[in-house]
């Protein structure tokens, strides 16, 4: 039986096929803690429930138009305007089955066979694929400690050929939690008008960033033409715990917003529509379970990143934003364990998982080979048993 080269091609997400093993091993009533997916622990809010279970008993739950229901992109309009200084009109606004869909959207919409799109590195592992899914080509930019795990317009120039048309920018940052300032963002906004590229931002991580010097400010703010270059890509999975109602928007240029939705509608039709009425409550209702939230990630950041850099062999940067702790564990490498040394931050994954039942992601496709990441958006109880047993596996498997 034929498979496409295409879809051959595709990697196994290797976040979801982590967690995938923790909970295999969790069935077996194996104690794991599982630093791996990147899903908010908090319930979705009440009110956001109400409002689905208040769209089912209306009987909304029939097709809708395929870049969403008119309430939704109108409230999302408010929003960007409110917290983003962005103005767009309804007709500028696609809804779609999560961010990830979203993204989706955007590469098929801007990429044709061969073009280049510049993904700084550290980046959430999807991008690339969904890239070459499109036909273009992912041409990864190196960052490191010293720029701050982000893009420079140095970087980015080197990267950058006749074929380029786009660049990736996600702040605050998967898996590195870092946030790009003002000053640094005007600078690639500069370099893209220069060269005119779309803007890619993928905002998805805006609530969650911890820091009174540190603020969300989207690329799109910083004027007229970076604003017409921009795809700004957002959602309701990360701000308000509402992983699995898969819904993500974008907010593009006209033209651009009317080829996405012309996509989407061969695809998927639309948005799930009993989770879209749930969206407008989450947009427009109280706010507070997005603030309560933010400052408990911030209070694990915190303990995370004191116990992680007091461990010897391991080393990170504190993240601004988003809930990753990203670990360079190059420290560890030559250490042995059960006779093995230690090579690769892929083995030092697998030998935390083997020693001590720690789940977490070592970050190759992610374009940092030397890195691990662990999400804290665990309970408290978990990241310090977590913390633990990482200290442990390291004095006492490693020999530090």
């Amino acid at each position: 039986m034929q498979i496409s080269a295409r879809a051959a091609a595709v990697k196994e997400s290797s976040t979801l096929a982590i967690a995938a093993k923790a909970q295999a091993l969790k069935a077996q009533g194996v104690n794991v803690i599982g630093f791996g997916v990147g899903e908010p622990d908090f319930p979705t809010p009440a009110h956001i429930k109400q409002a689905a279970v208040d769209a089912i008993q209306d009987g909304m739950t029939r097709y809708t138009p395929s870049s969403g229901i008119p309430a939704l992109r109108k409230v999302i309009c408010e929003k960007l305007l409110k917290d983003n200084g962005l103005t767009y009109e309804p007709a500028q606004i696609v809804v779609s089955n999560g961010a990830k869909h979203s993204l989706t959207n955007v590469f098929s919409a801007i990429v044709n066979p061969g073009d280049e799109v510049l993904i700084p590195a550290p980046y959430w592992l999807s991008y690339s694929e969904m890239v070459a899914i499109a036909g273009g080509v992912p041409v990864i930019v190196a960052t490191s400690a010293v720029t701050g795990l982000k893009a420079t317009v140095e970087l980015l120039c080197a990267a950058k050929t006749d074929k380029t048309v786009a660049i990736v920018l996600n702040s605050p940052s998967n898996p590195t939690g870092m946030v790009y300032s003002r000053e640094e963002l005007q600078a690639i906004a500069d370099f893209a008008v220069a060269n005119d590229l779309y803007v890619v931002s993928d905002e998805i991580y805006e609530k969650l960033i911890y820091d009174v010097n540190c603020e969300h400010i989207s690329i799109a703010s910083l004027g007229d033409e970076i604003y017409a270059r921009t795809i700004v890509v957002n959602g309701l999975s990360k701000s308000h715990s509402m992983t699995g109602w898969r819904i993500g928007y974008t907010a593009s240029p006209t033209a651009l917003a009317k080829a996405m939705g012309n996509l989407q509608s061969h695809g998927t039709s639309n948005p799930n529509s009993v989770a879209q009425y749930a969206a407008v409550a989450a947009l427009t209702g109280e706010q507070e379970c997005v603030e309560t939230m933010r400052q408990e990630f911030a209070r694990r950041r915190d303990y995370i990143y004191e116990r992680i850099t007091k461990i010897p062999g391991l080393a990170m940067l504190r993240p601004e934003g988003a809930f990753y702790a990203f670990v360079d564990v190059t420290g560890l490498y030559g250490k042995k364990v059960n006779g093995q040394a230690l090579r690769s931050a892929a083995e030092v994954a697998e030998a935390l998982f083997d020693a001590v039942q720690i789940a977490v992601v070592p970050c190759a496709d992610f374009g940092a080979p030397d890195y691990i990441r662990l999400s804290y958006a665990i309970s408290m109880e978990q990241i310090r048993e977590g913390m633990d047993r990482l200290e442990r596996f390291v004095t006492e498997n490693c020999g530090a």
